[in-house]
């Protein structure tokens, strides 16, 4: 039996397809295998971040293309690490694992941006560019091996949590992030783990996936994510000096419905993935209430 994922109808079609169609099919192709939910927000809470922050336009334009670029080889190198699993569990939302779009050609871009991330996090300034390449290390090893194991968590609470401190690093004089800021990002990356993997327990067991989600059963994991991602905006509200505003507890209160809403769709079992789309909610609200707060020291 060939070692290479089956080739779908749609696969046959692109091929037949005249030469500009098929270039704009693998442009799309590869759009949708860099994941592109979680790269598009990742990066626009990093410009948020920055320009509140009191940021340059030029500095957090490129903090923006640096985040980018990061986040794109981490999900090309995701859907290019789980090709063979993707095609073994019939993932037809995933361009490589049905045929569509070449191992090689995710893997190349995945290569790309990584040394285009490389250039523009040095460009951030050596302190910056460190962390954040750190942060992009992180969620290649959860990529290439962590996720299969009981610290599948950490390198999103690593990555998430480091984040602000690279951005913050980025600014003139290089300040540094909050402590508060720093964990509210890594408690953020232990709830985005969880109702990001929730919806993929029965394929990721079936082709030997065994996080901490996987260990631990779909509801503990569930009910785990929403504390981690209320404490997070506990954090955010809680911690800066100061009572907090009126407008941060009307933002707690949204953050705590969101969450609700997302906790309970995960424990109603199936594959959907709102839950995710809720934690990202949750991690927007927690990104307003960071900017409006003084989290750079």
């Amino acid at each position: 039996m060939s070692s290479h994922p089956t080739r779908d109808d749609d696969a046959v079609r692109a091929d037949a397809a005249p030469a500009p169609r098929r270039g704009l099919r693998r442009a799309a192709d590869l759009a949708l295998a860099s994941h592109p939910g979680p790269t598009v927000v990742v990066t626009a809470f990093s410009l948020a971040m920055a320009a509140g922050a009191g940021a340059s336009a030029p500095v957090t334009a490129l903090v923006g293309v640096a985040i980018l670029s990061g986040q794109l080889s981490i999900g090309w190198s995701n859907d290019w690490v789980d090709a063979g699993r993707d095609a073994a569990v019939g993932r037809t939302d995933k361009p490589v694992g049905t045929g569509r779009l070449p191992v090689s050609t995710v893997r190349a871009a995945a290569l790309a941006a990584a040394a285009a991330c490389v250039l523009l996090s040095l460009a951030l300034g050596w302190r910056a560019g460190l962390v954040h390449l750190a942060t992009v290390a992180s969620a290649w090893a959860y990529n290439l091996r962590l996720k299969s194991t009981v610290w599948s968590w950490a390198p999103y609470a690593f990555s998430f949590g480091f984040l602000p401190m690279a951005i913050a690093l980025a600014l003139p004089g290089a300040p540094v992030a909050a402590w508060w800021a720093v964990g509210a990002g890594a408690l953020l990356g232990i709830g985005a783990h969880g109702a990001n993997v929730v919806p993929d327990l029965q394929d990721d067991r079936a082709t030997g996936v065994r996080g901490l989600p996987h260990r631990v059963g779909g509801t503990v994991t569930s009910i785990g994510s929403a504390l981690a991602l209320l404490s997070a905006t506990l954090l955010v509200v809680l911690a800066p000096a100061g009572p907090p505003s009126a407008a941060a507890a009307a933002v707690l209160v949204a953050a705590v419905g969101l969450t609700i809403a997302g906790t309970v769709l995960a424990l109603s079992g199936g594959r959907s993935r709102l839950p995710f789309a809720f934690a990202m909610a949750v991690a927007a609200v927690d990104v307003v209430l960071l900017v409006l707060s003084d989290w750079v020291r």
